[in-house]
């Protein structure tokens, strides 16, 4: 059952949807809003087991300090053996994705529900 997502920073919603912790990235992704951030994929992110799907469906604006969000989510949830799934359709960010390889490392979907489907060998284990 889908809950209604609750604000953390004008830059991040969080809501669950189907056993997964859903964060909506939303607006410039810059050193500012990273900051802003961190402390709430931390802690989505640092669970035992988390099951975490980044939407970036909202992102208008993106640099590395949004890579580097990117790694760290996927390094985290890796370390605590469980699953992260990414949404993206934004096209200069989709291109980012390939040039820097992270769409080989988590293959980005175009919409939650194809994220929510994915099966757990393409959740960004290596």
């Amino acid at each position: 059952m889908e809950q209604q997502p609750a604000p953390l920073s004008r830059h991040l919603r969080v809501h669950q949807d189907r056993g997964h912790t859903v964060l909506e990235l939303r607006g410039e992704i810059d050193i500012a809003a990273a900051t802003e951030i961190m402390p709430g994929l931390d802690r989505a992110t640092g669970r035992p087991g988390a099951r975490v799907v980044l939407d970036l469906r909202r992102v208008e604006f993106f640099d590395c300090s949004g890579l580097r969000l990117i790694y760290r989510a996927r390094q985290r949830v890796l370390d605590h053996g469980g699953q992260l799934h990414l949404v993206c359709d934004h096209p200069l960010t989709l291109r980012v994705f390939r040039i820097t390889g992270l769409s080989q490392l988590l293959p980005p979907r175009p919409t939650l529900e194809a994220a929510l489907g994915q099966s757990e060998t393409a959740s960004g284990r290596p």
